[in-house]
């Protein structure tokens, strides 16, 4: 692994090629850790990117609420393959979506298996996104329904729980059956049980002054490859959608939490629990592929294009090496502001690097975490 300074080069090339007004990043291995940043905070705020800006995570919460998911396996308190409906009483009789009349009213049936939780951290349940499914779209038209208020969103699965893999809304009940089991508030819960013990002092679901005066602002890229700040803020908590997108964080103590995963799981997970989330569990089945229904939110993407992966306990895996030099069985996630991670747990490797730039898959934000991960081989 080379030295912070050729970190900070790649990120600055980054910038000058206008994929970000900023960006952060920060790498372990066996080495050592290294961190570095370049660039602004914003097109609207001149101050300078640092290594502890803080910024919005979006997806990146997603392994964080699974971590706090397993943690309640392990003691007991839930089963994976425990029906959900027990704590989640909105999810007690889902309703698969078959179709759509001819008037487009849609057309629902009974679903035949429960969702469990194994089917939330995998992302078999049948629950989607909006923004990654039309046909959750041309429901949410038909119905007035809605993903983004306080309440539970009543809507349908778009398969059988267990029948294929959707990304969506999962982890967000996730969060909703670590409070309802755990009998704490997720935000209260991440921080005492994950931040508190790993020391993440900047993680967290509502900024107070102190992260505010750190954070970077969002921006959206024009048809023209220009990008405008526009205003954003996650609502204040308590919200539904916190387990799957609400955490702010930065590099340095999202890093932290990689780390916590590549040395066993140590102080909030035990080993085998580790292990286990990083297995695949969705059997043939393919992951990861994202196609886009909201140009504006999110490009298509395919991490890893082509190639074989699955889905554990809450991340992509990828089967076989890559030419970067991630290896077999390295687990990775992203956030919708172009945040991406990896975790390689063979080579003792994990980076992050987090931009604030939609929409999401951004090609030139992915080339610099390409380079950022090749960097972190050589």
């Amino acid at each position: 692994m080379a030295d912070a300074a050729a970190l900070q080069a790649i990120l600055q090339a980054g910038v000058a090629a206008g994929h970000a007004p900023g960006m952060t990043a920060a790498l372990a291995g066996p080495e050592g850790v290294i961190q570095a940043a370049a660039g602004v905070r914003g097109a609207d705020n001149a101050s300078a990117m640092t290594e502890d800006t803080v910024v919005w995570i979006a997806s990146l919460t997603k392994a964080v609420t699974s971590a706090a998911a397993m943690q309640l396996v392990e003691q007991g308190r839930v089963g994976l393959d425990d029906p959900v409906a027990r704590w989640l009483p909105r999810l007690a009789e889902p309703q698969v979506l078959e179709g759509f009349g001819d008037d487009g009213a849609p057309q629902l049936r009974a679903a035949r298996a429960p969702v469990t939780l194994r089917h939330l951290l995998t992302h078999t349940s049948g629950l989607a996104y909006d923004f990654f499914s039309a046909d959750l779209v041309r429901y949410l038209q038909a119905t007035g329904a809605s993903l983004m208020g306080a309440e539970d969103p009543d809507i349908p699965l778009l398969f059988e729980p267990g029948a294929g893999w959707q990304y969506g809304i999962s982890t967000d009940w996730v969060g909703k059956l670590v409070e309802a089991v755990s009998g704490e508030r997720l935000d209260a819960y991440v921080e005492a049980h994950i931040c508190g013990p790993l020391g993440m002092a900047d993680t967290t679901f509502s900024p107070g002054e102190r992260q505010n005066t750190r954070r970077a602002s969002v921006h959206q890229r024009l048809p023209d490859g220009s990008l405008l700040p526009i205003p954003f803020a996650m609502p204040p908590v308590p919200y539904f959608a916190m387990g799957g997108g609400g955490l702010y964080s930065t590099a340095g103590d999202y890093l932290t939490f990689l780390r916590a995963l590549l040395a066993g799981g140590g102080p909030i997970l035990r080993p085998e629990t580790v292990a286990q989330m990083g297995r695949n569990q969705i059997g043939p089945l393919g992951a990861g592929a994202l196609k886009t229904s909201n140009p504006a939110l999110s490009n298509d993407y395919e991490p890893m294009a082509g190639a074989p992966k699955g889905w554990g306990l809450g991340f992509l895996i990828n089967h076989d090496p890559r030419p970067a030099g991630r290896g077999a069985a390295s687990l990775a996630w992203a956030g919708l502001a172009n945040c991406y991670y990896w975790l390689d747990p063979a080579a003792g490797r994990a980076g992050v690097l987090m931009s604030q730039v939609l929409p999401f898959a951004d090609a030139g934000v992915l080339s610099t975490f390409d380079a950022v991960e090749a960097l972190a081989y050589a």
